[in-house]
C-alpha cells in the first residue's frame, strides 16, 4: 500500500524541519527592527543576517534587496511602480510583456493598460515556451524605445517549466535603453539566479516555492532602476514602507540553504539531479502508461526546471484528472494555483499554439526537495484508472 503523492511543489513546497525550527524560533524573538532599543537592534541584526543571505541567493547587493509580502506584491510592485517611475519625465507608455506570464504579471500590467494609460503589447513564444531575444529586438524597434517603459518576461515559465534566454533577453532591452523586469518565482531553487549576470534591472523572487513561509518574497531593484512605492508610511525599505518581517526572512535565507550551495547562488547540484530524475523517471512512466500523451515545454532538459514536467492528454479534460487523482491520494494540478477554481483553459498552452481541445488535457506535476520515487510510483499505479475515467467522461 503507497502512501500519498503531493506532485504540486509549484504552488507552494512544504517546509522542512530546519527551516520550521528556524522560522518558529524567529518568531518568538521580540522586536521591531526598526526600533532603536535592545531588542530592537537584535531585531536588526537577525534581519539583516538573513537578508544578507537572500541577497547573495539572487546574485544582488543587500542594499538591492526589497522584502515584500510575496511574489504576487513583488511583481505588482517591480511592474506598478517601474511604469509610474518611468512617466516622471517623459510619456513612456508602452509595456512589452511576454505571452503566457503568470497572472500576477498579467492582470497588474491590463490593470495599468486598463486604468493608467498603458499600451500593452504581448510578445509571442515558440512552440516550447521561448521568447526570442530578435522577438524582442524586433518588438522594440516597432514601439520606439523612447516610448517604452518596461520589458517584463518569466525566467522559467510556471507552467510548462522552459526556461529563457535571460542573459540574452536582458541585453537586448538594455542596448535600447529600457529597463527588464524578470519574473524569478518559478526558477529560484533550480537555475542559478544572478541578477549581477544577468542584467536584469528588476527581479522577482517568493519563499514558499522552495520551502519557505507563505507570504515572504522579495524584489530586486538595481541601485539605477526607477520605483515608486505602491504604498507609504514609513519608507522602512526603498520603495515599500511597513514594518519589516524578521521571521519571514529568516524563513526564506534557511530555505534558501536547503537548495543553494553554502554562502553562494548556485542550486546545490545533488538537489538539482535528484529533482531530474525522479521527473525522468516521472515522464518516462506516463509516457509509458498514455503513449499519446504530449510533453510539454522545452525538449532539452538543460532549457527546462528539473523539478517540472508538464503534459497534455489527449481526451481528456485536466480538471477531471486532478479530481481522480485526488481521490486516489495524488495532488497535481492543470497549471498555476493562483487560478486554482477557475475554470479555463491554459492561457500558457494557448500561447504557445495549442488548439483548445488539446491545451484542455493539460497536467502539471512539479517536484521539490521532499519528492520521493515511491511518490512518482504513486503517481503511475493510479493514472490508468484516472485516464480512463476522465477520457470515459470526455471533453464536455
Amino acid at each position: 500500500m503507497t502512501g500519498p503523492a503531493y506532485l504540486d511543489h509549484a504552488a507552494t513546497s512544504p517546509m522542512s524541519a530546519a527551516v520550521l525550527s528556524a522560522y518558529t524560533r524567529a518568531l518568538a524573538e521580540v522586536g521591531n527592527p526598526a526600533s532603536t532599543h535592545g531588542h530592537g537592534q537584535r531585531a536588526l541584526e537577525t534581519l539583516e543576517g538573513a537578508r544578507e543571505r537572500i541577497a547573495v541567493g539572487v546574485g544582488c547587493d543587500t542594499a538591492e534587496l526589497v522584502l515584500t509580502g510575496g511574489g504576487t506584491e513583488s511583481i505588482n510592485l517591480a511592474l506598478k511602480g517601474a511604469f509610474w517611475a518611468r512617466q516622471r519625465d517623459a510619456a513612456r507608455p508602452v509595456l512589452l510583456v511576454a505571452d503566457g506570464e503568470h497572472h500576477a504579471t498579467i492582470e497588474a500590467v491590463e490593470w495599468l493598460r486598463d486604468t493608467q494609460g498603458a499600451q500593452l503589447v504581448w510578445l509571442p513564444l515558440d512552440e516550447e515556451g521561448s521568447l526570442s531575444p530578435e522577438t524582442l529586438s524586433e518588438a522594440l524597434d516597432k514601439a520606439g524605445p523612447d516610448r517604452v517603459a518596461l520589458v517584463s518576461f518569466l525566467w522559467a515559465n510556471n507552467e510548462i517549466g522552459t526556461v529563457q534566454d535571460v542573459a540574452g533577453l536582458c541585453a537586448v532591452a538594455r542596448a535600447a535603453g529600457v529597463p527588464a523586469h524578470v519574473d524569478a518565482v518559478a526558477a529560484l531553487g533550480q537555475v542559478e539566479i544572478d541578477f549581477r549576470a544577468v542584467g536584469a534591472d528588476y527581479l522577482s523572487v517568493s519563499a514558499h516555492k522552495i520551502g519557505g513561509p507563505v507570504g515572504v518574497g522579495a524584489l530586486v531593484v538595481g541601485r539605477r532602476a526607477p520605483l515608486e512605492p505602491l504604498f507609504h508610511g514609513g519608507s522602512q525599505q526603498r520603495g515599500r514602507s511597513g514594518t519589516q518581517d524578521v521571521a519571514g526572512a529568516v524563513g526564506f535565507s534557511a530555505a534558501l540553504d536547503e537548495v543553494l550551495l553554502a554562502g553562494g547562488s548556485a542550486p546545490d547540484p545533488d538537489h538539482t539531479a535528484a529533482l531530474a530524475a525522479l521527473r525522468d523517471r516521472l515522464a518516462t512512466g506516463i509516457l509509458g502508461i498514455d503513449p499519446t500523451a504530449v510533453y510539454r515545454g522545452a525538449t532539452d532538459p538543460a532549457r527546462r526546471l528539473p523539478g517540472n514536467a508538464h503534459f497534455t492528454f489527449p481526451g481528456c479534460q485536466g480538471d477531471s484528472l486532478v479530481f481522480l487523482l485526488d481521490a486516489a491520494g495524488v495532488s497535481v494540478s492543470v497549471g498555476s494555483a493562483c487560478r486554482a477554481g477557475v475554470a479555463e483553459t491554459s492561457h500558457v498552452l494557448l500561447a504557445i499554439g495549442l488548439p483548445e481541445d488539446e491545451a484542455a488535457g493539460a497536467l502539471r506535476f512539479t517536484l521539490g526537495s521532499a519528492s520521493t520515487a515511491e511518490e512518482i510510483d504513486t503517481l503511475l499505479a493510479a493514472l490508468p484508472t484516472a485516464l480512463d475515467r476522465a477520457r470515459a467522461a470526455g471533453l464536455s
